[in-house]
């Protein structure tokens, strides 16, 4: 008598076959966490769910692209396209979602200073959460420390704000969660934060205004109650006085 060949009994996993997305999106839900399109979800991805992830979006991106009706296949073009904008979205410009703070050296103010500082411009490279069109631009950040604050290299406010801005943003948004960021790190008596961009939602569609501009600010603690101080932030930030 012949003998069949025994069936395949290895084990398989429940969540065998379950996109990685649906599985990232599962754990923000049992821990009631927000996933809004400016938040910072990378406590929820597990090592290697990043590269997966991308072989996802990849995988929607080139239906998008086949409902445009564009041949993918025989446009030069556009053959690797898909897989481009994976990798556009994912590591670069939406990289502030999926990658933790970067790491911010603090020092103690030794000296006690306690004179306004300016930070700027900065550039800011987002794009707007309604579109998905850049927004390209400049900050300007106004700390005035006490003898507790932590003091923190130039470089790193630079490093938070691309932080920050690597994600869909409304510009308002941005610029307060900019704000609790640095009023969190460093402690200061008071912190100004003036953005000024372009957005391409204006200028590349819609109205297609190339001029129109975008100006809006933070004021926190001393800023906001001591008016010759905040003239003094605004007056000496180049072209704002």
């Amino acid at each position: 008598m012949s003998s069949q060949p025994a069936a395949d009994m290895t084990p398989t996993s429940p969540d065998e076959g379950t996109p990685v997305s649906v599985k990232i999106r599962e754990r923000l839900a049992a821990a009631r966490k927000r996933f809004h399109a400016n938040d910072n979800i990378a406590e929820f991805i597990e090592p290697g769910e990043l590269e997966k992830l991308l072989d996802e979006v990849e995988v929607k991106m080139q239906g998008v692209l086949d409902s445009l009706v564009i041949n993918t296949e025989g446009d030069h073009n556009t053959n690797n396209t898909a897989r481009r904008v994976a990798k556009m979205y994912l590591n670069e410009v939406f990289r502030g979602r999926y990658v933790a703070q970067p790491p911010i050296t603090e020092f103690p103010n030794a000296e006690h200073l306690n004179e306004l500082m300016i930070v700027g411009p900065l550039t800011v490279r987002s794009a707007c959460s309604h579109h998905f069109c850049p927004v390209i631009g400049k900050i300007w950040i106004g700390v005035m420390p006490n003898e507790h604050t932590n003091v923190i290299g130039l470089s790193k406010y630079a490093r938070l704000v691309d932080w920050i801005m690597g994600r869909p943003q409304i510009q308002e948004e941005a610029v307060v969660q900019l704000a609790d960021l640095i009023m969190e790190k460093t402690q200061p008596d008071g912190l100004a934060i003036v953005m000024e961009a372009s957005h391409f939602c204006m200028s590349w569609r819609g109205v297609r205004d190339n001029d129109s501009r975008m100006i809006n600010s933070v004021m926190r603690g001393v800023f906001l109650k001591d008016s010759a101080l905040r003239r003094e932030f605004l007056s000496l930030i180049p072209g704002k006085n």
